[in-house]
């Protein structure tokens, strides 16, 4: 590889140390300092100097202090006088304030995307974005991963015969259909309305279900309210079992422990996007590590090869350039 420079924020290290594990380089350290009227500082502590550098921060909770973070980290390789600047975010969490659905509020994903370049990005790897207009927010080039692949390869060790997978709603089920696809299984939605951040409704299953083991797959999981909701329409409609796949589990308020009691849940799947090391205890979620596509990301950016053809034909991994 070319010179390269990994760093990370406190959001994640885990995370970032996997990847320069996968990359066979060493993950340089950050100080994070706060002062006592609350205000953070970050230093690089090794060189950036004409460097590729990659600045490791998923946007977990406390999210606006770890995006503060990421932006010092931004202006501080900036000032450095890196080479290039990507920001490494595998979880964006303001992809959900996507559009202005009441008056007066404000469209948090493109500000967001405004700052990190502000900052210094040059452009952003990130994984399973909330909606695709998200891409349109950003200036910078946007390398957009998801975790499909690594899915599918945990689902194909159980028989799948009789299996339907469902998406929790019309806006998901494009992607709920390419994971289908890839298991060879047919596919179902939920009609969904959403009521607040924590209430839903859903109205129907669209789909065949009926005496089915069901794969529920979504982009994230936080409250659980939307998976409780569908759950109970599956077993409405005579699902059998049903096993929860997302990307992001942010698992808020005891959301796994809520959806693990549901008898029918056989297993909750995310992956590492975001710290859940406590979680990994409860014995029914599985954790699936996204480092390694990641780090090949990272590696074909450095090398200035194709990320998208990481997903071969079908482009599961969705590029925009805006120059």
């Amino acid at each position: 590889m070319n010179q390269i420079a990994v760093f990370s924020g406190s959001s994640h290290p885990e995370l970032a140390n996997e990847i320069c594990a996968e990359l066979g380089v060493p993950l340089n350290p950050t100080q994070i300092k706060r002062f006592s009227n609350d205000c953070l500082e970050v230093q690089l502590q090794a060189n950036c100097r004409e460097q590729d550098v990659f600045l490791v921060q998923t946007l977990s909770a406390p999210v606006q202090d770890h995006l503060t973070e990421l932006l010092l980290m931004l202006d501080a390789a900036r000032g450095a006088s890196a080479a290039r600047i990507t920001a490494v975010i595998p979880h964006y969490a303001y992809a959900r304030s996507d559009k202005k659905d009441a008056p007066r509020i404000s469209i948090g994903g493109r500000l967001v995307a405004d700052l990190l370049k502000t900052a210094g990005a040059d452009r952003v790897l990130t994984m399973t974005l909330h909606s695709p207009q998200v891409h349109g927010f950003f200036s910078v080039p946007v390398d957009h991963l998801h975790a499909l692949h690594e899915m599918a390869r945990h689902f194909r060790r159980y028989d799948l015969s009789n299996t339907v997978v469902v998406s929790p709603d019309l806006g998901n089920a494009k992607t709920a259909a390419a994971f289908a696809r890839s298991l060879g299984r047919p596919v179902a939605a939920g009609a969904k309305e959403r009521i607040s951040d924590t209430q839903v409704r859903i109205s129907a299953i669209i789909g065949d279900v009926q005496g089915r083991d069901v794969i529920v797959l979504d982009d994230e999981v936080a409250s659980g309210g939307s998976i409780l909701e569908l759950l109970r329409h599956l077993r409405g409609s005579g699902a059998r079992t049903v096993r929860i796949a997302c990307t992001h589990g942010i698992f808020a308020d005891g959301a796994v422990a809520r959806l693990a009691a549901e008898g029918d849940v056989a297993e909750i799947v995310c992956t590492n996007t975001l710290p859940n090391a406590l979680l990994q205890q409860h014995q029914k979620l599985t954790v699936l590590s996204v480092a390694p596509a990641l780090a090949e990301a990272m590696r074909r950016i450095n090398n200035g090869d194709s990320v998208s053809a990481l997903f071969g034909e079908g482009g599961h991994a969705q590029r925009v350039a805006a120059e």
